[in-house]
């Protein structure tokens, strides 16, 4: 049992605003977004990205519409350094996005972090150090004085190196990091004497980025103290006023959402909250509360699988099943009351009406996903799940966008059906589904080669009867079968790939492998999955691949650009 905590915690004092504003205000439009998964989300990683997945999530973010993304921390790595080097040089900032860097407020740090940005278009220079007394009298040894000249120093360097380089348009940033544990007035005085060295003006604003750096007090004490901030920093007209809050309590998107109501401009956060501890705001998550509220977020989630799947690629990090709006269960009821609400809920729900089904606070579609009602398959269920039962008398170990994707097959053979099915009518049905797919397109073998230093296949299948022999290259043998494929109209990305050892096959043969592709068709909004089992993994795969194409092909036409001659 824990101990009373009154000894050993001090709680946080609340903030002496006894007129504050913020409770009795909405919310009426979108902050100014910066993502910083590319530098807070990356060094938090067990594994931080290599230039090819930070590229793929620039990339990423891009399209979804942020304008604003803190590329890296080029003063702590050459990685990072060449990195900001490579977008720059290799023209890959589009004309309406700012790269953001961030430095400490040290000189030789700042040197080396402008000098990553020569011929920047325009580029934001994002300094902190830290201000609160713990730091000042523990960490540092500095006093008050110390530490403001330790920032305006720092900035008027910044200032100095800018000149130096006017082919850049720069923006500064300022953090006193610890903001949220640093007292108010000194923390004020600060931040003022930052906008006075800058020389801030309302035509060259200066972004004071006020974080929780960890998360000390409830989401309306820091609400207070962004609220007493922006009614009380010199040259505010001059300012935007921007929160970096972190999650160490467990409400980062409500203190994020409670500040922009008391007057923060701008959010900086990443895609699904990723960052050092318990990581940073979600800004998937606080887009879409907005979007709920009938805010437009100015972010493009309407895939939020392609987000999801990108997002987890890049970060080697799992989304919870049940992580708000993304997670692989969020549609999913395994109520029996909440499916038939949820049901009544879509059969009542007119077009062109306000959205209003039960259980549902945002409408599926609107995301890119769907709403599927699947058989029970917890243990909770009395009669057995599908997945359970694959798993425990096949060998078989479904990935969980797979058993939801299934269990929707098992519950429409039921509806016709009726009654109970065995394990062994599960496994006929799941063989049917998804390893004896003989129309419109079926495997029927493959031969690898190398070319010029790439994989390279010659892939026989038949497409409606007839045989063609298609040839691809690619960087591995699904890559290049992804492009052969394309030799008879069928174009599709692959979204998901898994592959599982089987051991011993039922009739007690060797062990085979199992693999998984779940593809899409590109620009299309429907995933599904293909499943191949053979005792080659490579084969395993295309047999995954090709029994995706035709399982795709069969639920959207459109998969099928033209037919190859």
């Amino acid at each position: 049992m824990l101990q009373q905590p009154a000894r050993k915690y001090r709680p946080f004092q609340p903030v002496a605003l006894a007129d504050r504003q913020w409770p009795s205000r909405t919310h009426t439009q979108t902050p100014i977004w910066m993502s910083t998964d590319l530098r807070d989300g990356n060094q938090a990683l067990f594994e931080p990205m290599n230039g090819e997945r930070k590229m793929r999530m620039f990339r990423t973010l891009c399209d979804i519409g942020f304008k604003e993304i803190e590329v890296a921390f080029p003063s702590a790595s050459q990685t990072d350094f060449d990195f900001v080097r490579a977008l720059i040089e290799g023209g890959h900032v589009p004309e309406d996005v700012t790269i953001e860097v961030l430095t400490q407020a040290r000189e030789h740090l700042i040197r080396r972090t402008m000098e990553s940005l020569r011929c920047a278009r325009r580029a934001i220079v994002h300094v902190y150090n830290a201000t609160s007394q713990p730091f000042r009298d523990i960490v540092f040894g500095m006093s008050k004085a110390q530490v403001v000249d330790m920032a305006v120093s720092s900035v008027r360097l910044i200032r100095e190196l800018a000149a130096a380089q006017p082919e850049t348009e720069w923006v500064l940033e300022y953090s006193p990091e610890t903001f949220t544990a640093t007292e108010l007035d000194f923390a004020k005085v600060v931040c003022d004497a930052v906008t006075a060295e800058w020389g801030a003006t309302p035509d060259n604003k200066v972004i004071l980025n006020l974080p929780s750096t960890v998360e000390v007090a409830t989401p309306n004490v820091y609400a207070d103290q962004i609220e007493w901030m922006h009614r009380n920093l010199a040259r505010r007209d001059s300012v935007i006023l921007s929160v970096h809050p972190h999650n160490d309590r467990g409400t980062a998107v409500a203190a994020a959402e409670l500040a922009m109501l008391a007057g923060a401009d701008r959010v900086e956060g990443c895609l699904f909250g990723s960052g050092e501890r318990t990581g940073n705001v979600d800004i998937v998550t606080l887009a879409l509360n907005l979007y709920t509220q009938g805010i437009a977020p100015g972010l493009d989630f309407s895939d939020i699988n392609a987000v999801a799947r990108t997002a987890e690629h890049c970060t080697r990090l799992p989304i919870h099943p049940r992580h708000p709006y993304v997670g692989d269960l969020v549609f999913t009821a395994f109520s029996g009351s909440h499916q038939d609400a949820i049901k009544k809920g879509f059969a009542a729900q007119q077009p062109d009406a306000m959205w209003n089904v039960p259980y549902l606070p945002i409408d599926p579609a609107d995301l890119g996903r769907n709403y599927g009602s699947v058989i029970r398959i917890n243990s909770q269920s009395g009669k057995g799940g599908v997945a359970y039962l694959l798993e425990t008398e096949y060998g078989v170990v479904l990935p969980r966008r797979l058993q939801i994707e299934f269990s929707a097959e098992v519950q429409r053979h039921t509806d016709r059906h009726g009654g109970e099915m065995s394990a062994a009518d599960i496994w006929a049905l799941f063989a049917r589904t998804y390893l004896d797919v003989r129309e419109p397109v079926r495997y029927v073998e493959h031969h690898l080669f190398e070319r010029d230093g790439a994989q390279g296949i010659r892939l026989s299948v038949e497409l409606d009867g007839m045989t063609h022999l298609l040839t691809g290259t690619g960087n591995g043998p699904l890559d290049a079968a992804v492009h052969a494929l394309r030799g008879i109209g069928v174009d599709l990305q692959v979204r998901g790939y898994e592959e599982r050892a089987l051991g011993a096959s039922a009739d007690g043969g060797d062990a085979r492998a199992c693999a998984f592709v779940e593809v899409a068709h590109p620009g299309g909004r429907q995933e599904c999955f293909g499943v191949g089992i053979d005792a080659n993994l490579v084969t395993a795969s295309i047999k995954a691949l090709t029994s995706a194409a035709a399982r795709l092909r069969a639920r959207e036409p459109g998969v099928m650009a033209s037919r190859a001659a």
